[in-house]
């Protein structure tokens, strides 16, 4: 049900920049300045931390040391830490590792799926449903993120009952919360609308999350689309940084620290400490070598108000000087 017009619900913001980001990024960060940024990103008032992939590291080098890096962190309440696993192999692993939720991705496209993860999205669904038994066994809570529920490049646009059935069969089996993904940022304002509005109806007690990315400049109209219709958790990525490979000249993620920004302002109530995010943000250029995309960064929040310069009063005078003597 979409939220009353006069009500700001409670925002939940979700940081996947140490996975979803760091995964794109060409050199491999050390482990230990990892764990300083997810230890800076905990005390950020973030409900949850997407800390790293437990994928095979010939696949995803960037990762490799996933298994160091949870084990490394220090966990503040209140704080879940999630973790990337493609199969039973990289579920285990993360158990072992002391994740506290296990995040599987299956994309609704058939064809993104096989390019994505080379196999059929059936083939998915029942590895993923082992990981799903061994999840219940261990008491560790799960979330699919449903890839390309907004537009697939390759495909278009697909069928609002092929992803809500998806998200169905996962939810019977167990799942506690689904993200639906707009992996290439195909997006738009009414389709998250409607898609988000239809989940919400139809899966009332489902946690839902929206996970934009920015690629066509529109990740913050569709953040505010989706609470429109219900949504109250979002992923985001630190810096705005990250992509997808099928999705050719891409930018990031949602930057998180902009999304927070903008719906403080619209008086959103949230956890998230602004200026701490903010901090954590400007140690991105030198952690990776690069700038990033985040704006609020760059440019202060708006209520960073500059200080008046010197020469005022001179100006002013030479201005009211020339309004007494015209001539």
């Amino acid at each position: 049900m979409a939220q009353s017009s006069n009500v700001k619900p409670r925002i939940h913001i979700q940081e996947v920049g140490t996975r979803d980001g760091f995964q794109s990024e060409p050199r491999f960060i050390p482990t230990a300045d990892k764990i300083r940024l997810i230890d800076a990103l905990s005390l950020c008032g973030l409900s949850k931390i997407e800390v790293t992939s437990f994928t095979s590291p010939k696949a995803i080098l960037a990762l490799a040391d996933a298994d160091e890096v949870l084990r490394g962190i220090k966990r503040q309440p209140g704080v879940v830490y999630t973790s990337l696993v493609p199969n039973l192999k990289g579920a285990e692993r993360a158990i072992a590792a002391g994740t506290d939720e296990l995040n599987l991705t299956i994309s609704t496209s058939e064809t993104h799926n096989l390019l994505n993860l080379r196999m059929t999205r059936e083939q998915s669904v029942a590895r993923l449903f082992e990981v799903v038994d061994l999840a219940k066994a261990t008491g560790v809570t799960l979330n699919v993120s449903l890839s390309t529920c907004f537009g697939c490049p390759m495909e278009g646009p697909i069928p609002e009952a092929v992803v809500l059935g998806f998200a169905e069969r996962f939810l019977n089996r167990g799942v506690e919360g689904i993200s639906l993904c707009d992996t290439t940022g195909m997006a738009h304002p009414d389709r998250v609308r409607q898609l988000c509005g239809a989940f919400r109806a139809r899966f009332p007690q489902a946690q839902l999350t929206l996970h934009l990315h920015n690629t066509r400049g529109m990740g913050l109209v569709n953040a505010l689309a989706g609470i429109e219709a219900g949504v109250d958790r979002f992923d985001a990525s630190l810096g705005g940084i990250g992509g997808c490979p099928y999705a050719p000249g891409a930018t990031g993620n949602v930057c998180t620290e902009d999304l927070v920004h903008m719906l403080q302002a619209l008086g959103h109530p949230m956890d998230v400490d602004l200026p701490r995010l903010l901090a954590a943000a400007r140690s991105l250029p030198e952690l990776l070598g690069h700038d990033v995309p985040g704006q609020v960064m760059h440019a202060g929040r708006a209520q960073d108000l500059h200080p008046i310069p010197g020469s005022l009063e001179a100006i002013r005078e030479r201005a009211l000087g020339s309004t007494s003597n015209p001539g």
